[in-house]
């Protein structure tokens, strides 16, 4: 792993605290140990932290306490809690407080590292954002994209699932004259309903049940810099209205408020949606489109950047060592063929994950087709075999993710949290195309757990 900030683990129990340490440091993290939240702030007059790992029961300022501190000091600061089972409903509220996530006790290391590195925030990132731009394709889109950094002009960035939208837009934040400002990134699919709006907006004390202090919301966290608003067709038709608003006047107003705060955010809205069909189906405000829509920028599917591939698949090589524990591997030409050839329904995510599983098959460095274990069909030959890049036979992109979600469902002894962490999509997400394929006939009530 190349060098980065450390993670801040708050915990009072030793035992506990110094086995987190040693679980991200043999992870490839380094660790910063405090034995309460008071030692945590003063080591962070002087530190600076990629993320904060803290328990909730503390003496004196408990993890709860430490959160606010924490976000009225670096609101950009990722802060994950961690949280005895009958605290859950205190660690929802602790979202809505800003909080990245919360961990319930006892978890497993490999949630603990999962988590950490959804959330973890690099130090010494490549100016690129770790773009890799081989294809003629992808190096135009690069050029466009830096071009439009340099502007403060909105920014819809569209795309199937799993092509680096988000990656896409911490390199325009990264080239434009925000990038020392904070860049904050919200999933509108991945927070409940009844929190979004808090989430966004933030909240005054006494706003409703268990707001017990005033939070600002992720536009405020977002002032001076970039905020992208990821899977923003997910968003609700009543925010969507207030959204709108936001983005007209340039002051948000907090649940329970009654004055605006002014802004000077700089917005990125991603989907994987085709966000014109929205908005003729009702499902997505015209107005609010038209705002979103003033410079769009389309990242083509892995499939049509076939170049890409290989460089790719070495960096994920070089990026999955510190998780598998080991380095120096390298991919067979017979490996390489396997990847080119491959339609990868999944993208850039679902490449990473194959590697990644492959360095733990493969019994010495050199990685070969059988360690890569991707399917035989449908999803073969589609980067080469056609100029349209169309799937073969009559499959389209759609039936190879439908068979993709239900054959990890079908793995993961139907368990919709399990397969939505396989797949690295949100439960909701999952849900909803779930409820989709069991009403077209091809899902038992009975498969799911």
């Amino acid at each position: 792993m190349p060098d980065t900030l450390p993670v801040l683990v708050v915990e009072d129990d030793a035992a506990l605290r110094e086995a987190l340490a040693d679980t991200l440091e043999i992870s490839g993290y380094s660790a910063i140990t405090a034995a309460d939240a008071e030692t945590a702030l003063a080591w962070l007059e002087k530190g600076n932290p990629g993320l904060v790992l803290t328990d909730v029961q503390m003496p004196g300022m408990d993890g709860h306490a430490l959160l606010r501190a924490l976000k009225a000091r670096r609101p950009e600061l990722p802060v994950i809690l961690m949280t005895a089972y009958g605290q859950i409903e205190r660690a929802v509220q602790a979202i809505r407080e800003g909080a990245a996530d919360y961990l319930p006790k006892p978890f497993e290391p490999d949630l603990l590292l999962a988590t950490v590195a959804r959330y973890f925030r690099q130090a010494g990132e490549p100016p690129s954002s770790g773009i890799v731009a081989e294809d003629p394709a992808s190096r135009a889109l690069l050029e466009l994209a830096r071009r439009v950094a340099a502007s403060e002009a909105t920014i819809l960035l569209t795309g199937e699932s799993g092509v680096g939208k988000e990656v896409y837009a911490r390199y325009i934040h990264q080239h434009s004259v925000r990038q020392k400002g904070p860049f904050i990134a919200v999933n509108c699919a991945a927070i409940p309903e009844n929190l979004l709006e808090s989430v966004l907006f933030g909240h005054e004390k006494g706003s409703f049940t268990g707001a017990s202090a005033s939070q600002p919301g992720k536009f405020e966290q977002a002032n001076g810099g970039i905020l992208l608003l990821d899977e923003i067709s997910e968003l609700p038709l009543n925010l969507q209205a207030k959204l709108l608003r936001v983005l007209q006047e340039r002051e948000v107003e907090r649940v329970g408020g009654r004055s605006s705060v002014p802004l000077d955010v700089r917005i990125i809205a991603a989907t994987n949606r085709d966000l014109a069909a929205w908005v003729a189906e009702g499902k997505f405000r015209e107005d609010l489109f038209y705002r979103l829509n003033v410079f769009p920028l389309q990242i083509p599917p892995l499939r049509k950047r076939p170049a890409d591939i290989a460089p790719l698949a070495r960096h994920f090589l070089r990026h999955s060592e510190a998780v598998v524990g080991r380095g120096g591997f390298s991919l067979s030409d017979a490996a390489l063929r396997e990847l080119t050839g491959y339609a990868w329904p999944g993208n850039i995510r679902e490449l990473g994950n194959v590697i990644q599983r492959a360095m733990i098959l493969a019994a010495d460095s050199v990685i070969g087709a059988d360690h890569l274990m991707l399917p035989k069909s449908p999803a073969k030959a589609v980067a080469v075999a056609s100029p349209e890049n169309a799937l073969p036979g009559d499959l389209g992109l759609k039936d190879v993710e439908r068979e993709t979600i239900l054959g990890t469902l079908k793995r993961m002894d139907g368990s919709r949290r399990r397969t939505a962490e396989a797949l690295d999509m949100s439960e909701r997400t999952l849900r909803h195309k779930l409820k989709q394929y069991r009403e077209a006939g091809f899902l038992d009530g009975d498969d799911l757990l």
